[in-house]
């Protein structure tokens, strides 16, 4: 039978435009819960200061044991657990690129289910999690912090357009307008060159704009960053479709020439900027939602109950949660996912332990709701780190 999770999965990987991240993601959270052990682990491949590549093996070996150990020697979940750790130890070992900063691997034996994704952008931290089920936090919250979004960078001769994403370029395009050349002849001449200028930077927004607006639906782009001189940047404008527009974040000042990597910084700067202020706006509209009893629902317990019931539309989750949520939570069965019985398990009528914050995002994952992570823990620190606008509110 073709489950709406496995339709979702399949159109999201036959799509160029989604991320493999956003794949390995859906993937992730249509993974069916089981009693044997799910190893998740992330890793900062980062560069130290002096250039050096940080030595995963010791760390991954000291760290597997001391879960080993957790289990009885000879149990099916500790058999499970080595295999899944041999397994991983020989993908860092051998298959490791050099351009990567961040990677993740999801394993569980007994499922016959591996997953490994190598990322441009970094990881913030060595992590480990052994579950029933992946742990899809820190995939998110990595998706989160790398936006794809478009650059352009123009003047009125030269556009250069961007698609940046997971910390890498996704796609680039360069439109050369036709340049003028001015010639004294007469009384009339300035107008006319004047009137020549105007047409061809007219004509250059034009073809820049259409280029644009090609790229941004063609790699879902949803927020577009426009440097370039006033003049030029104010006829473009003028030649984008509303709902184009509604995208633009005006961008710093930058040499023409600049880099590819200097625009990638200073771009994502500018995002990262203005998502700061949006998701403030965001908050306060949630609070005040709330308030008046409306579409919204605010606190962990309330909020996991929606999301359970696939009432919850965009889920707001501050990152500072899974740092004061360190010891894993019980939850019972309303909220746990089915396990099915795997002889040889250790499935008991006991709640079992989750960790929230992933439960919460998983929840979130499986159920198509939008997940916003908040930078500034302040916002949301009066509600326990949580809240929703939800789609319908019970009766």
């Amino acid at each position: 039978m073709t489950t709406t999770s496995d339709v979702r999965t399949r159109e999201a990987a036959e799509s160029p435009a989604v991320s493999a991240v956003e794949q390995l993601f859906l993937k992730l959270a249509d993974f069916e819960p089981t009693v044997m052990p799910v190893v998740s682990v992330y890793l900062n491949m980062q560069s130290d200061q002096h250039g050096r590549t940080p030595d995963l093996q010791p760390y991954l070996e000291r760290e597997f044991k001391s879960l080993a150990h957790t289990w009885p020697a000879g149990s099916p979940e500790r058999e499970c657990f080595d295999r899944d750790t041999e397994r991983i130890l020989a993908f860092v070992s051998e298959r490791l690129e050099n351009s990567a900063n961040g990677l993740a691997l999801f394993a569980c034996h007994a499922k016959e289910f591996f997953e490994a994704i190598q990322l441009t952008a970094p990881i913030r931290e060595h992590r480990i999690y052994v579950y029933s089920q992946p742990h899809l936090y820190q995939l998110a919250l990595i998706d989160d912090e790398n936006p794809r979004y478009a650059a352009l960078l123009t003047d009125a001769n030269r556009a250069r357009i961007f698609v940046f994403g997971l910390g890498k370029k996704v796609d680039d395009d360069q439109v050369q307008g036709k340049k003028m050349h001015r010639v004294k002849v007469g009384g009339w001449s300035q107008a006319r060159y004047q009137r020549r200028v105007e047409n061809a930077q007219h004509e250059h927004a034009k073809e820049v704009a259409g280029h644009l607006v090609q790229i941004v639906r063609e790699d879902r782009v949803s927020q577009i960053v426009i440097a370039g001189d006033s003049e030029t940047v104010t006829v473009l404008m003028d030649q984008l479709p509303r709902e184009i527009r509604d995208m633009v974040v005006e961008g710093p000042k930058m040499a023409r020439d600049a880099s590819e990597q200097e625009i990638f910084s200073a771009t994502l700067d500018k995002i990262k900027e203005e998502s700061a202020k949006t998701v403030a706006e965001k908050v306060d509209r949630l609070l005040e939602e709330y308030r008046a009893r409306g579409l919204a629902v605010v606190g962990p317990e309330a909020t996991l109950e929606a999301l359970t019931n696939g009432q919850v539309d965009e889920l707001l989750l501050s990152k500072l949660l899974e740092v004061t949520n360190e010891e894993p939570v019980q939850i019972d069965a309303v909220v746990a996912p089915e396990i099915p019985d795997a002889g040889g398990g250790t499935e008991s009528d006991q709640p079992r332990e989750a960790s929230l914050p992933d439960l919460l995002v998983t929840k979130a994952a499986q159920t198509g709701a939008t997940i916003t992570f908040i930078e500034d823990s302040a916002l949301l620190e009066s509600v326990g780190g949580v809240g929703a606008f939800l789609r319908w509110r019970s009766s």
